[in-house]
């Protein structure tokens, strides 16, 4: 594994070029509010890991996918991300004022611009995928709508943000918060992980590849949930301790943090080992993968 520097140097440097060309995808000159855009903009200019599109991307590299291809799917997969972001700060969900250390959507603007923001950017990602740019195959472009549809919808991340708030003073066994957080946090990180097979045509690697995110994504979650009670507010950039005011039960709140912590280790030793058959091509990949978990924020 190559220095944390490198680590943070590769996320800096893919960020900034990845979120340059995100904001290019916003059709401005289609859009009649320019309020509308301006907020759309914003939420992409404050900025973020772009965990989600550095998976993508690096899976594509390893299989050989084209990079015009891979950034298109990478751009869904993450506006997706932001939509669910700029929904669960509402006052309604998890009433928050803060996100990557800026003021959330409702608060730099208003509450219905936050929710007509979310529902552009949803939108906009799947225009994205159903463009030719994205796939000349018509038929991979469905799979990969189908797959994000099913990743974020009610089978996925939205299911599992119902579960969340159902979750608020109330008693869950290890069995449900692992379905809850393989809902709410993993299925995005399947479909980051998977559509680059879909991509490149090898269907063959999909098992794979999710067993991969199935570790990638729970390990993701206890180390948001560890630095929800050990993170630094102002390093973190959005409120801490939300779960224990709230009363939710988490894997922490079960297991205790040492054992979660070992839990997560596990975890990613799990997706390391997967990785070992693509050797030294699979680097850059091997030390994100660890960073899941060594990342202060």
């Amino acid at each position: 594994m190559k220095s944390k520097n490198h680590i943070d140097n590769l996320i800096s440097s893919f960020s900034k070029n990845f979120d340059k060309k995100l904001v290019d995808l916003i059709p401005k000159k289609k859009i009649s509010s320019k309020h509308l855009y301006n907020a759309m903009k914003y939420i992409i200019d404050v900025g973020g890991k772009r965990l989600r599109p550095i998976f993508l991307t690096e899976i594509s590299n390893l299989l050989g996918v084209k990079k015009e291809n891979s950034f298109r799917t990478a751009a869904s997969v993450e506006l997706i991300h932001c939509y669910s972001l700029v929904h669960d700060d509402l006052p309604s969900m998890d009433n928050d004022d803060l996100r990557r250390g800026h003021k959330t959507c409702h608060k730099k603007f208003d509450e219905a611009t936050a929710i007509l923001v979310g529902d552009a950017l949803q939108s906009l990602a799947f225009e994205i995928l159903a463009n030719h740019k994205t796939h000349k195959d018509s038929k991979k472009r469905i799979m990969l709508i189908n797959e994000l549809s099913k990743s974020a919808g009610c089978e996925g991340m939205v299911g599992g943000q119902m579960l969340d708030l159902e979750a608020e003073k109330k008693k869950l066994n290890l069995k449900e918060i692992y379905n809850l957080q393989r809902l709410k946090t993993g299925e995005l990180f399947r479909f980051s992980c998977v559509s680059p097979c879909i991509l490149a045509g090898k269907n063959n690697k999909i098992k794979m590849f999710e067993n991969f995110s199935s570790n990638l994504g729970l390990a993701f979650q206890i180390k948001d949930d560890l630095l929800d009670i050990e993170g630094n507010e102002k390093e973190i950039g959005k409120k801490t301790r939300k779960d224990s005011r709230k009363g939710k039960e988490t894997l922490i709140s079960l297991l205790g943090k040492e054992k979660a912590r070992k839990k997560s280790e596990e975890l990613i030793s799990s997706s390391l080992e997967i990785l070992k058959k693509f050797g030294k091509d699979a680097e850059n990949l091997i030390d994100l993968t660890n960073f899941i978990i060594s990342r202060k924020k």
